[in-house]
């Protein structure tokens, strides 16, 4: 699965009206998001292609993919939840301890910062940034070299290699959930 944005905006996020209403709306569409469960985006394959700026979930889902490629520019990139007025919930707490490099984890969870493609590839949001021109055929290369992968054995090896990540994030989506800080 290729997942790619609309110009300008990967993903700027959750409906932040929802978000703010209460934890239960909160929690309601985050469960439809559903980072927990072995079945879900965390262990699915896909390759995020990026070509342009994301926050708050559209950080996450770049968290969460398997290959991630950026296209070089004036976009910005990170978890902008402490900037906007949300308390980062424990589930994507996890799920930027377990992909980014540590001396980029409290910049981006705690502080909010935001960073250019490159700096994304260094703080561990991205895999790989290149030019406009090269983005598309970068993203079929990657995604034809994927299909020669045996999905099954895929499959089986992340979740053994993301199997403590995935029981990490179905508690904190029960942490979520109760309001547990």
């Amino acid at each position: 699965m290729v997942l790619t944005g609309r110009a300008g905006m990967f993903s700027g996020g959750f409906d932040l009206q929802v978000m703010r209403g209460s934890m239960n709306t909160a929690m309601a569409l985050a469960k439809r998001f559903n980072i927990g469960s072995e079945d879900a985006v965390v262990s699915l394959s896909c390759d995020s292609s990026l070509q342009w700026s994301c926050g708050c979930q559209g950080a996450s889902l770049l968290l969460a993919a398997d290959y991630r490629i950026g296209v070089d520019g004036a976009f910005k990139i990170g978890l902008n939840e402490v900037a906007i007025g949300m308390t980062m919930p424990h589930g994507g707490v996890e799920l930027a301890r377990g992909r980014l490099a540590p001396v980029f984890f409290n910049r981006s969870v705690i502080l909010a910062e935001m960073f250019s493609p490159k700096e994304a590839v260094i703080a561990g949001f991205l895999d790989k940034v290149v030019s406009e021109v090269e983005f598309v055929p970068r993203v079929q290369a990657i995604a034809l070299a994927m299909t020669k992968l045996d999905m099954k054995a895929h499959h089986h090896t992340k979740l053994k290699v993301r199997a403590e990540l995935l029981q990490v994030l179905d508690e904190c989506i029960e942490k979520d959930r109760h309001g547990s800080l």
